[in-house]
């Protein structure tokens, strides 16, 4: 598994954010669309706004939206604030001989997780919105998840 439960989560939560054109969303909503259970959403919901990654709104009509346009807020910020993409820094079977210096396996997992956190850089949340022809796509995910 990529990512941890709370990854998926908060990237679901900001996903269905970018979503809704029709103004903020409660918490209820977002755990109802997201299918992200309530509670655990709304201490999520706190780190991205205390991140600045979205916007809570109180009162009636009040919830929660993203705090800048989904074309400008990408994967690895999400990703980075709640489970960042763990880097190959040393052996993990500390082995003595591999100290200062990664073995050639070690080396080549650090240089995909490079390439991974470089693909989610430069893929936005918009992006995740868009079918293959660059129109939104209905459903932020499908059935399955994916």
């Amino acid at each position: 598994m990529l990512f941890s439960q709370t990854t998926e989560y908060a990237l679901r939560a900001v996903v269905t954010l970018a979503s809704q054109h029709n103004g903020p969303m409660t918490t209820q909503e977002i755990a109802q669309r997201a299918r992200i259970p309530a509670n655990y959403l709304s201490k999520l919901l706190d780190t991205l706004r205390k991140a600045g990654l979205v916007e809570a709104q109180r009162g009636v009509g009040g919830g929660f939206r993203l705090a800048r346009p989904a074309s400008e807020l990408t994967v690895l910020e999400v990703v980075n604030l709640v489970g960042p993409v763990g880097r190959v820094t040393g052996c993990p079977l500390g082995l003595a001989a591999h100290e200062g210096d990664l073995c050639a396996l070690h080396r080549k997992l650090d240089q995909a997780l490079s390439t991974i956190e470089q693909i989610f850089a430069s893929t936005t949340i918009g992006e995740l919105l868009e079918d293959g022809h660059g129109t939104e796509a209905p459903s932020a995910c499908g059935s399955d998840g994916h």
